[in-house]
């Protein structure tokens, strides 16, 4: 009897429990759209590039599927606001030893009538847009080149966008 008494309170204590990755991600959205994202920087090609990353750890990640604009149950609009490579350290010679590749990046989720997505209690009131920014170094003598610190940098920020896909506890 005391057996009976423990297991059902064990299955009626946790009967709100989710379990799976499912859990992680708000039940009422299925599909995502998340169109080509708009770089306001010298290299367009670093919007696309965020795209297709996103896309595929948005798939790889979550529940949602991505879809078109008139079927899909969300938008997710990315803009790529900065990029830029900087010098952090040089040799005696000023020749630039290690340097920083710097993306910035604004996210806006929204459901189909137009509420937002993404929560968080760290923006103001009103605020419906986050702001990423990622930073990776890279040593040309060693053979890297801004292209691979390009990729992890947009690698880390579509990991990043994701996460904030989670739904708050």
């Amino acid at each position: 009897m005391l057996l009976i008494a423990i297991a059902l309170a064990t299955v009626l204590g946790c009967a709100g429990y989710k379990i799976g990755t499912r859990s992680l991600y708000r039940a009422d959205i299925k599909t995502i759209h998340v169109p080509i994202i708009k770089s306001e920087s010298f290299r367009p090609e670093l919007g696309v590039m965020l795209t297709e990353t996103v896309q595929k750890e948005i798939e790889r990640r979550t529940s949602f599927k991505l879809s078109n604009i008139e079927t899909a149950d969300s938008v997710m609009k990315c803009t790529l606001t900065a990029d830029a490579k900087r010098v952090v350290s040089e040799t005696n010679l000023d020749e630039p030893r290690l340097l920083q590749s710097i993306m910035t990046v604004e996210v806006a989720w929204f459901d189909r009538r137009g509420m937002p997505l993404i929560e968080t209690r760290f923006l103001p009131p009103g605020e419906t847009t986050f702001y990423f920014s990622e930073n990776v170094d890279f040593v040309p003598e060693a053979g890297q080149s801004i292209s691979t610190a390009n990729q992890r940098v947009v690698e880390r920020l579509a990991n990043h966008i994701v996460d904030q896909m989670e739904a708050r506890w």
